[in-house]
């Protein structure tokens, strides 16, 4: 393989070509890596993968480089592996806490294939040294941190859900490549499921090309990282693919807890049917969708829901698909990072997250990232960074897991599943003993993973292959309240009247706006998205959508007074306008009507309403709602309108000359009637307008 040249932006020089010997006498890759760590000197950095259930493992060496932005990842003519750190999302716009944590990257000079069994044979089967030190935080802790996050960043319309941490940490006590290798082979053997399994030691680059840290230490620049990067994981759950130009997604949400002899029918049924799972997972769909809107032009398609199962845990997952011709690099900068490790909307709970953890997130949540060529392009493969260990200088080991939180999200219950995702990893890793677990008898390799993970599959399917008919009935039905637009081939329509229109959707720090804009393309509709703090213009389109997003909208907020600003421009032109969830409450306020938190919060609710007369189920994700009825002297109002309310006296829909909004989001999966309530919606506004209604003959 081709030494890959260091591009001009990256930080140090790569070193040069290794020196050549003759194929035949050149030891297996692995079995040198192991060797170099056994004899407790300098060792070649290297990444071990083994991807989705493969019969081998990848080892791959090579080249370190550090760069500054996923853009200037070198993709020339060798595989690329780069370790993406949380503190990335920066690239974004979004808030995180700096810890400077490098995004690193191993440009393979070699790469070779083991057999499975060959690896485990090889890779030291030793338990390294630990003290294990236990959570950062104690369950009690961790708990009344939630009753704070649903409060305050919940109850305040902050976002729909928000994944919070806590750290579990130990000691290592022996040389830490050798445990790295070790570690390896205790998850291969020890956990089930996973979507990759992998270790990396990848040292900081320096001028010399060596691969030990002094040298690293000698020639780094201020503020630059030294600290050789080292990971060790099974992590269930793919971020990110693409592949010929296939993208796919693969939002995993819902956790059931095994008990300490594995998984029952019951229980799975059980967990099947909770409320509370089943919203979670609704939830992060949605905003893996708006991510694929914004990669795929033809948007995103869902199949599923599907089991994931692990040793210690069963999940529930969709997988998301569509077409991108992106540079993968800009595809995995646009989808920085996972729902089901950040929250919804993604843009704020970023900032939920530095508010309620008071530590960087290092790489827990990032990506490993492994770019190929592939013809003419690159394909990529991207897992989380979740179920991982990352070992730091002074033997540090910290193991990160989250829960995600909902409205109606158990304070204990979540504590105790952050236990248990961590679980996983600390037992297989022996840093924590597992009380709760089959002996060790249970299981061929002494580890009890293997018989847990045949009675899940027993669970599920019988002896004759056939899947167990109630569980995947249980399965099915989720489906049956979901939005069917999302659910197939999303050719355009030819619908009179809206083909060709112009629109622009005023994004107000939520992707839902990628979706309506796909929605509306699908109508035949031309459609652009921007920011509302670079909107300068609401009168040359068509059609101006004024978007969701999070937040009081009775706060004169930045945003909110800026969103005001346009809406009522674009309300004196006369023009058409559609508001949605905090748009059509800031334009019920601009009507003269009352604005107050609801009950309870309608965050990831499905709800059947009445619309002016037509009924529908669609989806709501809202902390504050309109009151019908005016508070203010009627000739203060911008606009008068005409309301729609549900039972509770709050406003779900407006409409007006040429004025249309709705609380609800019909992009949502949650919106198995919103595409029709959406056309409605947009042909009112259109049709209704002074101008339109100008421009008709009289008959």
């Amino acid at each position: 393989m081709d030494t890959v040249p260091l591009p001009s932006h990256a930080r140090h020089p790569l070193p040069g070509p290794p020196a050549e010997h003759p194929q035949r006498t050149r030891r297996p890759l692995l079995v040198e890596l192991i060797a170099a760590a056994a004899a407790g000197g300098p060792c070649p950095p290297f990444a071990l993968l083994r991807r989705d259930d493969d019969d081998h493992l990848d080892v791959l060496t090579g080249d370190v480089v550090d760069v500054d932005v996923l853009g200037d990842i070198p993709l020339h003519k060798a595989p690329v592996l780069a370790v993406v750190p949380y503190r990335q999302i920066i690239e974004r716009g979004f808030v995180a806490h700096d810890d400077g944590a490098p995004l690193r990257c191993l440009v393979a000079t070699r790469r070779e294939k083991v057999r499975h069994e060959d690896a485990l044979a090889q890779l030291p089967a030793h338990a390294p040294r630990t003290t294990f030190h236990g959570p950062d935080t104690s369950d009690e802790e961790y708990a009344e941190h939630v009753r704070r996050v649903i409060d305050e960043e919940i109850g305040r319309g902050e976002g729909a859900n928000f994944v919070i941490g806590r750290r579990f940490e130990a000691t290592l006590h022996d040389e830490p490549v050798s445990a790295l290798l070790a570690w390896m082979r205790a998850l291969l053997t020890g956990e089930s499921g996973a979507y990759w399994t992998f270790a990396t030691y990848l040292p900081a680059p320096d001028v010399a090309g060596t691969s030990t840290g002094q040298a690293a230490r000698d020639v780094a620049a201020p503020g630059e990282s030294t600290e050789p990067v080292m990971l060790v994981g099974a992590t269930p759950e793919r971020h990110l693919t693409l592949k010929n130009g296939h993208a796919v997604m693969n939002p995993i949400s819902g956790t059931y807890r095994h008990g300490a002899d594995g998984p029952t029918r019951d229980g799975l049924l059980d967990f099947l049917v909770d409320p509370k799972e089943t919203d979670e997972l609704f939830m992060v769909v949605d905003e893996e969708l708006k991510l694929m809107s914004s990669l795929c032009p033809t948007g995103g398609r869902m199949a599923g829901p599907f089991l994931k199962r692990m040793s210690r845990l069963t999940h529930t997952e969709y997988l998301l698909d569509g077409r991108s011709s992106l540079d993968p690099r800009e595809a995995l900068r646009r989808t920085m990072f996972a729902p089901t490790v950040t929250g919804s909307p993604m843009e704020n709970a970023c900032r939920v997250i530095a508010r309620h953890e008071s530590r960087p997130r290092g790489y827990y949540s990032g990506v490993l990232a492994l770019f190929e060529p592939e013809g003419d392009g690159w394909s990529l493969d991207a897992p989380i960074l979740i179920r991982t260990a990352r070992i730091q200088p002074g033997g540090r080991v910290g193991v990160t897991a989250g829960a995600t939180l909902v409205r109606h999200s158990d304070p204990v219950s979540e504590a105790a599943e952050t236990r248990a995702k961590a679980a996983g990893i600390l037992t297989a890793l022996g840093l924590q003993d597992a009380p709760d677990r089959p002996t060790a008898s249970a299981g061929h390799d002494g580890t009890g993973s293997t018989r847990v993970a045949e009675r899940a599959a027993v669970l599920t399917v019988g002896n004759d292959g056939v899947p167990d008919p109630q569980i995947d009935a249980a399965l099915q039905r989720r489906n049956r309240s979901l939005a069917p637009f999302w659910m197939r081939e999303q050719a355009p329509q030819t619908v009179p009247g809206l083909v060709g229109g112009s629109v622009l959707v005023v994004d107000n720090e939520d992707g839902f706006t990628q979706m309506l804009a796909h929605q509306l393309r699908h109508l035949g509709m031309t459609v652009r998205v921007r920011p509302c703090a670079d909107v300068d213009d609401v009168l040359s389109d068509d059609l101006v959508v004024f978007g969701p997003g999070p937040g009081d909208p009775r706060r004169p907020s930045r945003r909110i007074r800026r969103l005001r600003a346009l809406m009522v421009e674009r309300i004196r032109s006369r023009r058409p306008m559609l508001a949605v969830c905090l748009s059509h409450q800031v334009l019920g306020m601009l009507a003269g009507h009352e604005v107050a938190p609801l009950i309870q919060p309608r965050q990831g609710v499905q709800l059947a309403v009445d619309v002016f007369g037509v009924p529908a189920r669609v989806g709501f994700y809202n902390t504050f709602g309109v009151l019908a009825g005016r508070s203010i002297d009627p000739r203060r109002c911008e606009v008068s309108l005409e309301e729609s309310c549900d039972a509770n006296g709050t406003v779900i829909a407006f409409r007006g000359p040429g004025v249309a909004s709705v609380q609800a989001h019909l992009e949502s999966v949650l919106s198995p009637d919103g595409e029709r309530m959406l056309r409605g919606l947009v042909e009112h506004a259109l049709t209704t307008s002074p101008a339109a209604v100008a421009s008709t003959p009289v008959a």
